[in-house]
């Protein structure tokens, strides 16, 4: 009984971003939680619930939400953040045709913010809002199978050691998704990881990473 508790709550916890922050961030009330999980609990067909021991359930599943561990905690202590405002991106076909007028945009607007993602049918790229218009003049109506403007980047840099030590990304990610904050694009550049989102969440999304910096930092020292 204990043991199926135990899973139950693991997976509605799996299920609420939310309740991962908090657990992860240390705020939680683990009895409101207890309180809050148990009526779905019972939805499960456990009817006999005690308090006790889904608050036990919940204190165990803290362990899982721990994102800063081991090498982790250094080398996201080490990184910063910058932001780029008034971006958008367009996303087309990848075809023949279109690979070569993004070969020539890319020749064209060297010197601009542009980015490039490459999937096995689509390809987007990203700009800054001065070169928007020029770069997506080159696709027909056509080729353009999403664009959006009012968008932000956040640059996450950090130290070369992230290139070796799996987990780092997924670090800044789970950050941000916890905020419930849509990821549009993302993309990872040797020590540089790209995240872009509307300009809404952006002020929401740097707090969310600022916070994850600032409590690495501490565990470090």
């Amino acid at each position: 009984m204990v043991n199926s508790i135990s899973k139950t709550v693991q997976k509605l916890i799996d299920e609420d971003l939310s309740l991962q922050d908090a657990l992860q961030r240390d705020y939680a009330n683990y009895s409101a939680i207890a309180r809050m999980l148990i009526p779905k609990i019972k939805e499960t067909g456990d009817s006999e619930v005690n308090l006790e021991s889904v608050i036990t359930s919940v204190k165990r599943a803290k362990t899982n939400y721990t994102i800063l561990q081991g090498k982790i905690t250094k080398v996201v202590a080490g990184s910063d953040l910058n932001i780029r405002t008034d971006m958008a991106k367009v996303s087309v076909e990848k075809t023949k045709k279109t690979q070569e007028k993004i070969r020539k945009a890319l020749a064209t607007f060297s010197g601009e913010f542009l980015q490039v993602i490459e999937g096995n049918t689509i390809v987007t790229i990203i700009s800054d809002l001065n070169s928007f218009d020029k770069i997506s003049s080159i696709f027909t109506k056509k080729d353009v199978i999403d664009q959006k403007q009012d968008l932000a980047t956040i640059i996450i840099r950090s130290p070369d050691e992230i290139t070796s030590t799996p987990g780092c990304v997924q670090a800044f990610y789970n950050a941000v998704s916890r905020r419930h904050i849509n990821i549009e694009e993302t993309m990872s550049c040797y020590t540089e990881t790209i995240i872009v989102l509307a300009m809404d969440n952006v002020s929401k999304a740097f707090a969310a990473l600022t916070d994850l910096i600032t409590e690495a930092r501490r565990k470090s020292n």
